[in-house]
């Protein structure tokens, strides 16, 4: 079992800058990657980053250049750093640690990107 808790939401301007954790306890040993989704109302949820134990990273065409995965192996937590955000980044942010056993899911953080 693995345990994720996501922290760091909350209510920006556009064109300003969040940033996201996600603390991981339990069987950590077992991930092999570790990912950053998001559900805006009426969509679909949809991936944003994900980073494997190796230290590759991969992000979704649109934030590209705004976001930035990372992790802190000596924490247990992986962070997802948001630059120039704008409205459409408004969603609600589930923390994903993929293991053999399956993936495991955080309850996730509302980012409101507002004026």
């Amino acid at each position: 079992q693995v345990q994720l808790v996501e922290s760091g939401g909350g209510l920006v301007q556009p064109g300003g800058s969040l940033r996201l954790s996600c603390a991981a306890s339990g069987s950590i040993a077992r991930i092999y990657a570790m990912a950053w989704y998001r559900q805006a109302p009426g969509k679909q949820r949809e991936l944003v980053a994900r980073i494997t134990s190796g230290g590759s990273t991969n992000y979704a065409d649109s934030v590209k250049g705004r976001f930035t995965i990372s992790r802190d192996n000596a924490k247990n937590t992986v962070y997802l750093q948001m630059s120039n955000l704008k409205p459409e980044d408004t969603a609600v942010y589930y923390c994903n640690a993929a293991t053999p056993m399956g993936d495991y899911w955080g309850k996730g953080t509302l980012v409101t990107v507002s004026s």
